[in-house]
């Protein structure tokens, strides 16, 4: 079982800014260690590090960690995807070995970011690599995002958190933007951060959502993540692990809890390790 998105971060360090003091359960150094014993007996054992800063010095360190445990897979990380010289800056990132993805922090940029086409040379760089690029965006960025991926179907992209729709609430546009997303190919989708959308107490809102994603993309292009520590605003690592596995039928589990995010990420074949 592969955990697909995990965090770790030390305030003050590796140009760490984020979660800050008015996050105070989160604001503190999340490491190894805690991770490790956070997942004991949940049946994860492999988990893929994603990035929480616009910064290549976090991604760096990500990277030391992930070649220091064989239990993380790979890391998401971040690179200047708009910079003259991206194409060398992902390849010395590549260097470092087992980054799988980037993730540019979109959320809360523009609506149309995906359509600047200083982004081309570097998307078409990472599809020639091999890197999968990780979508945080919002559903407003969605349109963008497919055009994006009509213009670059070669890459690998992998929308996280589902797009942070509003959990219990009509979400009509945002079913509309990821049922054209889920008509490609080469897009898949994180069940992950879902929880922190919800009111608080209400975890079960979500699964509807879970139901939808499952129709849209299929058992083979769904990817579950726990998006630990910031889970832990609304529930438990083991109480979010739970309620996925509940909402995803038995015969589909494998795929989702780990065979999809092993061939997505291209894991089983040892991707820039």
């Amino acid at each position: 079982m592969i955990d697909a998105h995990v965090h770790l971060w030390r305030p003050g360090l590796n140009d760490c800014t984020w979660p800050g003091p008015e996050l105070p359960t989160l604001h503190r150094d999340v490491l190894p260690d805690e991770l490790w014993g956070e997942i004991a007996g949940t049946g994860v054992t492999h988990v893929v590090l994603v990035q929480s800063q616009e910064s290549e010095a976090d991604t760096r360190w990500l990277l030391d960690l992930a070649r220091a445990d064989e239990r993380i897979a790979g890391v998401i990380g971040w690179a200047d995807l708009t910079a003259p010289d991206a194409p060398a800056r992902i390849d010395r990132l590549m260097s470092e070995g087992k980054l799988l993805g980037l993730r540019p922090m979109v959320q809360d940029r523009a609506d149309t970011w995906y359509d600047d086409p200083a982004l081309d040379v570097a998307l078409a760089h990472m599809a020639h690599a091999g890197l999968v690029l990780e979508a945080l965006v919002r559903p407003r960025h969605l349109a963008a995002l497919e055009r994006c991926a009509l213009r670059h179907p070669a890459l690998r992209i992998v929308i996280d958190h589902a797009a942070k729709p509003v959990i219990g609430e009509a979400n009509d546009a945002w079913v509309d933007a990821m049922t054209a997303l889920a008509a490609l190919p080469h897009v898949a989708c994180k069940l992950s951060g879902l929880v922190t959308e919800a009111a608080e107490g209400d975890a079960a809102a979500t699964l509807p959502c879970i139901q939808m994603l499952r129709a849209l993309f299929g058992p083979a292009r769904l990817i579950w993540g726990s998006d630990w520590p910031v889970v832990t605003l609304r529930q438990s690592y083991r109480a979010w692990r739970d309620l996925a596995e509940n909402a995803i039928p038995a015969a589909e589990r494998t795929a989702v809890f780990g065979g999809n995010a092993s061939r997505i990420y291209r894991l089983a074949q040892g991707a820039n390790s």
